[in-house]
């Protein structure tokens, strides 16, 4: 029957998802009444609580910033990028997207993939500045360009991460490529991975950054009048 009471803890979270009440109290009260039915005292729950926060610190890192950003975008953090960028002269959105991906696939290629992102510097920055890029050499900017404009934004992201991080010789995709010929007999260095990403890496720099001046033609950007 004891063992059965260890259970619990799974009848309380299909309760909790039943009645649609908010998911972290609901894990929260089920690990509770889970320790409490192990026989552990309330001391010993919540440092087994604090243990697993301080062991997964740079996982549960992304939801401490998270609030730091929507209070910097509801101060106007977005509106501010935008008057910072259509005061500097020769600044386009595909100047400043292709700027971006340099950026951003330079620094994944040394292994610091944590550094800019969507929700931290597309979102609250790259994309206001490249959409006020773009506004100031078409001032009647319709919503499908700006639309363009923000996916431009994403992808330009995507592109510059994904093709920059696998000539880190340490990241996850390297080694599982690695694991995954050991496996099958076939015996890789991840140097040499590394090395041969690089031409794929100096490829999707130079497609993408030639869709980004493109970009500019087709929004009305200089020469594209």
């Amino acid at each position: 029957m004891t063992n059965w009471l260890l259970l619990s803890g799974i009848a309380v979270v299909v309760i909790g998802f039943l009645l649609r009440l908010n998911p972290l109290p609901v894990v929260a009260a089920a690990a509770l009444v889970t320790g409490l039915s192990a026989g552990l005292d309330p001391v010993a729950i919540v440092s087994a609580f604090g243990r697993a926060f301080n062991d997964n610190r740079y996982v549960n890192l992304i939801w401490i910033v998270l609030p730091v950003i929507g209070l910097l975008e509801r101060y106007g953090l977005q509106q501010r990028a935008g008057a910072l960028i259509a005061r500097l002269r020769g600044a386009t959105a595909g100047r400043l997207l292709l700027a971006y991906l340099i950026i951003r696939q330079g620094f994944a290629a040394l292994g610091l993939t944590s550094i800019a992102g969507h929700a931290q510097t597309v979102r609250p920055l790259v994309a206001p500045m490249a959409e006020a890029a773009a506004a100031r050499e078409r001032p009647l900017l319709d919503r499908d360009s700006r639309d363009r404009v923000r996916a431009f934004a994403a992808a330009t992201d995507n592109v510059g991460l994904f093709f920059g991080e696998d000539i880190f010789v340490a990241i996850g995709s390297i080694l599982l490529i690695v694991g995954f010929f050991a496996q099958n007999g076939i015996t890789l260095a991840p140097l040499q991975l590394s090395l041969w990403a690089i031409p794929s890496a100096i490829l999707a720099l130079l497609i993408h950054g030639t869709r980004l001046l493109m970009l500019d033609r087709r929004l009305g950007g200089p020469g594209g009048r």
